[in-house]
């Protein structure tokens, strides 16, 4: 939306802006960004592409907190049936079972 505000319509006008702006960015990369499916960016890139379309960082950046979620790791406690268990801290750690 920020590459259509500033006029640019099409990839290949944003990638001439940006190597006139001093950042070359192969077409794999600028499709990539195009599409809004980049797998990385160097925040030097993002200074160089904010300036060129006249934005800041966070209007170019969509959090996904679903896609975070889905990264976290799943913990599960089993526990026997009927058994407690008092977790101790510091050198007096219980033993795992044998």
């Amino acid at each position: 939306m920020k590459a259509a505000e500033q006029g640019i319509w099409k990839s290949t006008e944003l990638r001439r802006r940006l190597a006139d702006a001093g950042l070359e960015i192969s077409a794999g990369k600028m499709s990539a960004l195009w599409t809004g499916n980049p797998t990385s960016i160097r925040l030097d890139d993002l200074d160089i592409i904010c300036h060129v379309l006249d934005c800041e960082p966070n209007d170019l950046l969509i959090r996904e907190p679903a896609a975070v979620a889905a990264r976290r790791p799943v913990k599960t406690n089993i526990v026997a049936v009927g058994a407690t268990v008092t977790p101790r801290l510091g050198r007096n750690r219980t033993q795992p079972p044998a």
